[in-house]
């Protein structure tokens, strides 16, 4: 006789290692690959749990409530061998840039890698809810909650250890799930699954991936990613200090003595010094560099001629702040040209601790050791809606990841510093007279990023009542770089003057300033709109995009206008024109371009992926089914997978500007979901709708509240943007669950429409749901990227709007084969 604490908490840990799994490979993804990729774990996750339940349906009938306790345990040690064995195959196979068709086969063992362990466990669920001993409901709600608490208890582990030793760790976590299934009982007949030894003994293999966990763990040349970015690969042995945690993975080179590295060097500079500086590097490549200072100012006045630090001629006192504190050089900065008052803003905790401890950089940045400088652990966005100080400069200086840069879409971290309701706060900390600093890379052949800032300045501006914004902008370039000052008052004939005296004096090109034309024509277009709405105008006359950004439609970083795919092929020979990511002035569209690229191949990719493995298997289910049935039961099944990913990610990319942080919307969206959702199928068994008007009402409420939510949903986030981490939290989880309950009332409604017809398609309705689900990932970040994640939103919504006519079809054809008796008798075979 199966034991039940034993088998729901082997169910718990099984759940929870699977949604663990799925958030530690987007952490494992933006370290290896060139992106973010939520969505793609997301959808891979989909397609292997789909595959695994179709192995069940078709392959394992054998199992029942008597022995599949025994095999749960079995396939829970597979579970975890499997995710071993794929993470130790990520970790030897890289993932480099080529520029060939090579590139497919690349991203196709990534996706064999990242489904496979997902297939195990999606054999393991199925069983679980389908064979199980007890009753469905308890079944069910227990794997909810095992799920729910992993979306949670991944942030801990992210926190307390790295990620490649996470992931050992959630190994170790589904073989204990196995200890606990074997512990349950039940009867052990010889199986059809390989009776290997190793599977029998999910204890030892439990101790051994533990033990993995905390050798790995405790040193940082154990087993770790290999980056190879842009064909370099990375040299671990260069680093000192390595901190992984839920932000990135920041690696501290070793100092070394060298010229001073700066973003935009003034040609002034004097040359031939040397100085000893570090290099830290995000996530593979992304990077900025630390000066020693040794609290002797005339040591960094090399920082004078960076022209990310031009605003400083015109104010040098009074009180300042710095978004993105990194290596502390801006703050050094800010210090040197005189204020004695600086606050630090910084999301990532691990630069903090760098620059704060003294077991590691203190003593070397010297930061920490300045008078009167404040560094905080805050997301920058919500920490200036919150404080009531005003500050006299506010510097955001090269903020984003590289990878944002080139990708554009897939990190939503730095997209939300970058928009207008976002400036709109910055801007409002100012004092009166204060100046709010941005530099962003230039290119002076496509003036596109800066371009983008201008428009989303002069946005801004107007937003918060500025009648004519092109009196608060100064620009000033150099080489591929420049900077934005915006006023938060007109700028005085002073301020002006001081700023072009400092431009030309370290031979730094003005682009724009006020009360004169611009000497470039797109930034004098742009800076002659007379309101957002003529902004908007001139900026959509553009190929690429330098409409401002907004929360709806956050993407600063990606240039291209998905809305117009003839511009695909000027991508296409820029990129054959500069031959390299680097080696043309406009490198950041050349990464938009690869980036897109990316983002369509690996559709196309999950396209074949799900025909090959989900389709195709599934397909012999309706070759006995009436065809009316069929088209009806694939339609409806198609659109709640449709609209169910567009709507869950439409929600995380709009939580993660809100959150701050795509690891935490990822991971609170998920648990959102999953409890909602679940809460809804279990009130679909209680409250089945199972008449016309009561699926239409059901309908009704979800795509009423689902259309409603881009009307209210900013005025909510901009009232609560000030909130703490747990609040907004709180917000998430609100917002979500409304839908997710309406949501979770589709797929069993579904299958009690189907099943009630001919039980012998629910193997196709199910596959054709999972493929639906996993091909509307890549697609909706398509949709939120061309259009905005508010269209995202609604197109989930018109997904489920359509399923009113499918469902009263089918609910009518139901009847039609219960009044003529043939086919009832075949449907009931």
């Amino acid at each position: 006789m199966t034991k039940k604490i034993p088998f729901f908490s082997g169910l718990f840990l099984l759940c929870a290692s699977v949604l663990m799994l799925q958030i530690i490979e987007t952490r494992l993804l933006s370290v290896v690959s060139m992106y973010y990729l939520a969505f793609l774990s997301i959808s891979m996750a989909m397609l292997g749990m789909t595959v695994g339940a179709l192995l069940v349906y078709f392959h394992l009938r054998e199992i029942t409530s008597e022995n599949v306790s025994e095999y749960l345990s079995r396939v829970s040690t597979a579970f975890a061998m499997a995710i071993l064995v794929s993470f130790l195959l990520q970790l030897a196979a890289p993932l480099p840039l080529v520029k060939s068709g090579t590139v497919v086969l690349v991203w196709v063992r990534l996706i064999i890698l990242l489904a496979a362990p997902f297939a195990v466990a999606g054999v393991a669920v199925s069983l679980a809810l389908t064979r199980s001993p007890f009753p469905i409901g308890l079944t069910y709600g227990v794997d909810l909650v095992g799920a729910a608490f992993g979306c949670l208890a991944v942030l801990i582990l992210l926190a307390l250890i790295d990620a490649p030793s996470a992931m050992f760790a959630v190994a170790a976590l589904a073989a204990l799930a196995g200890v606990f299934f074997r512990v349950a009982g039940g009867d052990v007949a010889k199986l059809s699954f390989p009776d290997w030894r190793v599977l029998r003994r999910p204890g030892v293999v439990a101790v051994a991936l533990i033990a993995l966990t905390m050798a790995n763990a405790s040193t940082n040349m154990g087993l770790q990613p290999i980056s190879a970015k842009f064909g370099k690969i990375e040299a671990n042995t260069k680093y000192e200090f390595v901190k992984w945690n839920t932000f990135s993975r920041v690696a501290v080179e070793y100092g070394t003595k060298r010229p001073p590295s700066l973003w935009g060097a003034s040609s002034t500079l004097p040359l031939g010094q040397i100085i000893d500086q570090r290099e830290l590097n995000i996530d593979g490549l992304a990077g900025t560099f630390m000066p020693y200072f040794s609290g002797d100012l005339r040591n960094v006045e090399f920082l004078k001629y960076d022209i990310t630090n031009l605003a400083y001629a015109a104010r040098n006192m009074g009180r300042a702040a710095v978004i993105g504190v990194g290596s502390g050089r801006d703050i050094l900065s800010t210090y040197l040209f005189g204020f004695r008052d600086i606050t630090g803003v910084e999301l990532n905790p691990a630069f903090v601790d760098f620059l704060t401890n003294p077991s590691k950089l203190r003593s070397y940045a010297g930061v920490a050791d300045l008078p009167n400088v404040r560094l905080v652990v805050d997301e920058g966005r919500s920490w200036f809606a919150r404080t009531q100080e005003k500050f006299d400069t506010i510097q955001m200086s090269m903020i984003d990841t590289f990878a944002s840069t080139g990708a554009g879409a897939f990190s939503l971290s730095e997209n939300g510093l970058y928009t207008v309701e976002g400036w709109r706060v910055f801007l409002s900390a100012l004092t009166p007279t204060g100046l709010f600093t941005v530099s962003r890379w230039h290119s002076p052949t496509a003036p596109i990023e800066i371009g983008r800032t201008t428009s989303l300045a002069v946005a801004s501006l107007y937003a918060i009542g500025a009648s004519n914004p092109r009196d608060h902008i100064f620009i000033a370039t150099v080489e591929n770089l420049a900077t934005v000052i915006v006023s938060r008052q007109p700028m005085s004939a002073t301020d002006i003057r001081t700023l072009s005296d400092a431009a030309e004096r370290l031979k730094f090109n003005i682009l724009a300033r006020p009360h004169q034309p611009s000497s470039d024509p797109v930034f004098e277009d742009l800076l002659s709109a007379t309101s957002v709405n003529d902004l908007s105008a001139r900026a959509s006359r553009y190929w690429l995009d330098v409409s401002p950004p907004t929360d709806s439609r956050p993407f600063f970083f990606n240039h291209l206008r998905l809305s117009l795919l003839q511009n695909m092929g000027s991508f296409a020979d820029e990129y054959r024109r500069t031959r390299s990511f680097f080696s043309g002035e406009s490198f950041v569209i050349v990464g938009n371009f690869l980036a897109m690229g990316t983002l369509f191949l690996l559709i196309l990719l999950s396209l074949f992926a799900v025909f090959v493995t989900i389709i195709l298997p599934a397909r012999s289910s309706i070759n006995h089914i009436e065809p009316r049935l069929a088209i009806l039961g694939t339609i409806f099944f198609l659109l709640i997978g449709l609209g169910f990913m567009f709507i869950e990610i439409g929600v995380m990319q709009r939580m993660s500007v809100f959150m701050g942080h795509p690891v935490y919307a990822l991971s609170i969206t998920l648990f959102s979901i999953i409890l909602s959702t679940g809460i809804g199928s279990l009130l679909s068994e209680r409250f089945v709708l199972s008449r016309a008007a009561g699926i239409l009402l059901w309908l009704f409420l979800l795509v009423t509240y689902l259309l409603s939510v881009p009307h209210w949903l900013p005025t909510l986030t901009s009232s609560l943007e000030a909130a703490g981490l747990f609040v907004r939290a709180i917000v998430c989880v609100a917002v979500v669950l409304p839908a997710g309950i309406l949501m979770g009332f589709g797929f069993p409604t579904g299958m009690r429409l189907v099943t009630s017809l001919d039980s012998r398609a629910t193997p196709w309705f199910w596959g054709v749901n999972g493929a639906a689900g996993v091909l509307a990932a890549g697609l909706a970040v398509a949709c939120s990227i061309g259009f905005s994640v508010d269209m995202t939103v609604r197109v989930g919504a018109i997904c489920y709007l359509l399923l009113g006519p499918t469902a009263v079809l089918l609910l009518t054809h139901s009847r039609a084969v219960v009044k003529f008796k043939p086919y009832a008798k075949v449907s009931n075979k």
